[in-house]
């Protein structure tokens, strides 16, 4: 049972839950905009003047730009209240700012979408607390910010403009107090889930997590992104999947030097459709919804140019009709390619499962589930008695990355799965 589930709920226990406090502007008001090299010195001495961790978090144009720099910093710290910071204008004058709060902890929610932008900008905390991923541990069903400071703090934050245009400029006042109420809370949030953290015995799990968060670095690229074009299931050759892959590529390379977001320079149903009908010229092209609008006819040579290129590959260099992975294929396709390891995976799977509900962790949380796959689709049984499974297991979990407090749950019960004739004690 999760930690937000009761055994049993009557209308009358609905009827007498607390109603939560609205949080429309923040305490101390709407800081001013920190947009200048004096002010971002006199922002760090203000963050200096506090105590204590350092609330942070970070608006970007998801879905409007193609990068994913940030638009909007927020900072919040006892003792010196709320900083709103735009980097755009002070990229290079952020020095004195990263000296100050860079040996901090920082608390983020969600800390993995946050932090590559922010390294961008030269910011990266000593240590982390993230209030998402504490919500993941401590068992809740609901983690989104709002969500976790209602059931904490009893309160509920505005919502509306997290996908928003945060490049916007001037922002809106009503975005400024949207931005400001995003750090208003989060300290008391990160001190309430510390506390259940501990009245859990999870203390130890949230900190060796935290601690892993910061060893990631930037999100590695995938492989072959174009193949995730949506609508492109309907392609049926490997030519038009070339034409496919042309197309994206120009988008893609379109919308970096624009810095806008793809969808919004070509949408992927216009790709697919373009591939499929193949149009010999730039005048066929344009006669395709879509490319027949204004903007498109601009760029109609550019997108005939790629169709061309894709029509001239030799067979060689067409690309093939199933993605290429790196590990284990779709475990759809276990049954088919190795049925005992779709059975070892149907054990595992309920066993993890039964772990899951046992210790209020989502399975994800408690293995990654790449890694689990890994070991699964791998795993041989030792014909050595001398050689323990759980050994094995746990070797491999840890060249993994998993993490030691991860690794004393599963171990045990994987052994179990994976090895069923291994007596273990207890």
């Amino acid at each position: 049972m999760s930690a937000e589930s009761s055994p049993e709920t009557t209308p009358d226990d609905e009827a007498n839950e607390p109603v939560a406090v609205p949080l429309l502007a923040p305490a101390d008001g709407v800081p001013d905009v920190v947009d200048t090299p004096d002010a971002v010195r006199a922002a760090a001495a203000l963050l200096a003047s506090g105590h204590g961790p350092l609330a942070v978090d970070a608006e970007r144009a998801s879905g409007f730009r193609y990068s994913q720099r940030a638009y909007l910093l927020q900072f919040r710290r006892r003792g010196a209240g709320t900083v709103l910071l735009d980097p755009i204008p002070v990229t290079g004058d952020l020095a004195p700012l990263a000296e100050v709060i860079n040996p901090l902890e920082w608390v983020l929610h969600s800390a993995d979408q946050d932090l590559p932008g922010l390294a961008e900008l030269g910011l990266v905390p000593a240590t982390l607390y993230d209030t998402e991923l504490a919500g993941r541990l401590a068992g809740f069903d609901r983690v989104g910010l709002g969500a976790i400071v209602e059931r904490t703090l009893g309160l509920a934050l505005q919502k509306g403009h997290g996908a928003a245009d945060w490049s916007t400029r001037p922002l809106p006042d009503t975005w400024l107090n949207y931005a400001a109420l995003d750090v208003e809370v989060l300290l008391e949030l990160r001190d309430a889930m510390a506390e259940e953290l501990e009245q859990q015995g999870k203390t130890e799990w949230a900190a060796q997590e935290f601690a892993h968060i910061l060893t990631l670095g930037p999100p590695k690229p995938k492989t072959d992104r174009w193949r995730r074009t949506s609508g492109i299931h309907a392609i049926k050759s490997p030519r038009t999947l070339a034409a496919v892959r042309e197309l994206w590529s120009t988008r893609d390379e379109l919308a970096a030097k624009r810095d806008v977001a793809p969808s919004r320079v070509l949408p992927d149903s216009a790709i697919v459709a373009a591939a499929t009908a193949d149009p010999k010229s730039a005048r066929e092209l344009e006669q395709l919804p879509v490319f027949g609008g204004p903007r498109q006819r601009r760029s109609s040579r550019l997108w005939a140019s790629a169709l061309t290129r894709a029509r001239a590959l030799p067979t060689s260099e067409l690309p093939s009709m199933a993605a290429s992975f790196d590990g284990p294929p779709p475990v759809n396709r276990w049954a088919r390619r190795d049925p005992d390891a779709a059975a070892r995976l149907a054990e595992v799977r309920a066993a993890m499962t039964e772990l899951s509900e046992s210790v209020s962790v989502p399975v994800e949380n408690l293995l990654m589930p790449d890694l689990l796959r890994r070991l699964v689709w791998d795993w041989q049984s030792p014909v050595d008695p001398d050689v323990d499974p759980a050994e094995l297991i746990e070797a491999r979990l840890a060249d993994g990355g998993a993490r030691p407090w991860q690794r004393t749950l599963v171990v045990p019960v994987l052994t179990k799965a994976l090895h069923p004739s291994q007596v273990t004690d207890g």
